[in-house]
C-alpha cells in the first residue's frame, strides 16, 4: 500500500518511514502542507499520515482543503499534540484517526491498516476472491489454504486488484501505485508483472481471476467468467492515476 507522509521534521520522518517500510508500506515523504496537498490531488494514495504542525499550512487546513476538493484519501494524524481539543478539531476537520507520539510501531501499523480497510469497505484484514485469500496485516497470499509466494511488486498489484475488486484498473494506475510517479519504467512492465502473477495464481489453483479489458486495463473478478464471455463485459468503472 502506498502512503503519503507529511512530516516537517527530518529525523521523525526518517524514523516513521523506516517503521512503515518494515511493515510493508511504500512511503512518499513531503515536509510542507502545500506539497502534501499537491501530492494528494495528483496521486491515489491509500492513506496520508500527517503532522498537524507544518511549516506553511497547518495539518487542519491541509485536511480541510483536501476534503473540500473531494480527495478520498483517508488521513491519520501523527503528532506530538496530545490535548483533547486538538484531537477533536482534527476529527471535526475530517481526519480518520489520530495517533500521538511517542507511539508503538505495531500499534501505528495496526491503526493504519484499520483505517485503510474501513476506507475500502472491509471490516477484517483478509481480502477474498474465489479460492484466493490475501491478508493485509501479514501480507500472506494463499489459495485453498496453500501459500503462494509473490515478489513485492506482484503482491502490490494483487493487493490493488483486490482492494478495487470489480473495477477496471488502467496501467497508469498500476504504475502510480508501484512507483508513485518516481523513476517509472515503461508501461509494458505492467503486462509482464500481470503475466507472472496470473501464472502463479493459476498454478496454485485460483483459476482466471484477473481479466484483461482490451484498451483499458485489468480487472479482478470473484469467479472465472464463462468461456463465451468477452473482455468487454467488464464493469465500466475505471480507476486512473491522476
Amino acid at each position: 500500500m502506498r502512503i503519503l507522509l507529511v512530516e516537517p521534521n527530518a529525523r521523525k520522518a526518517e524514523e516513521t518511514t523506516r517503521h512503515m517500510e518494515k511493515a510493508g508500506f511504500t512511503v512518499d515523504h513531503v515536509d510542507t502542507g502545500h506539497d502534501g496537498l499537491g501530492m494528494l490531488k495528483s496521486y491515489n494514495y491509500d492513506l496520508a499520515v500527517m503532522e498537524i504542525r507544518l511549516k506553511d499550512l497547518d495539518g487542519f487546513e491541509v485536511i480541510r482543503v483536501s476534503r473540500a476538493a473531494r480527495v478520498p484519501t483517508p488521513v491519520l494524524v501523527l503528532s506530538d499534540e496530545c490535548d483533547a481539543a486538538t484531537k477533536v478539531r482534527a476529527f471535526s476537520t475530517g481526519a480518520d484517526d489520530y495517533v500521538t507520539r511517542p507511539y508503538e510501531s505495531m500499534e501505528l501499523t495496526a491503526r493504519m491498516q484499520a483505517v485503510i480497510r474501513r476506507s475500502k469497505g472491509y471490516s477484517e484484514p483478509t481480502l477474498r476472491a474465489g479460492p484466493l485469500e490475501l491478508c493485509l496485516d501479514s501480507r500472506a497470499v494463499s489459495v485453498q489454504g496453500h501459500c503462494v509466494h509473490l515478489t513485492g511488486k506482484e503482491y502490490m498489484i494483487l493487493e490493488l486488484l483486490l482492494l478495487r475488486k470489480g473495477m477496471v484498473l488502467t496501467k497508469d494506475a498500476f504504475l502510480n501505485h508501484l512507483y508513485g510517479g518516481m523513476d517509472e519504467p515503461e508501461m509494458k512492465i505492467i503486462d509482464v508483472f500481470i503475466c507472472k502473477l496470473r501464472k502463479k495464481l493459476q498454478v496454485a489453483g485460483a483459476g482466471q481471476l484477473i481479466a484483461t479489458v482490451w484498451g483499458q486495463g485489468y480487472v479482478l473478478r470473484d469467479e472465472t467468467p464463462p468461456l463465451s464471455s468477452t473482455p468487454f463485459n467488464a464493469p465500466v468503472t475505471q480507476v486512473t492515476a491522476a
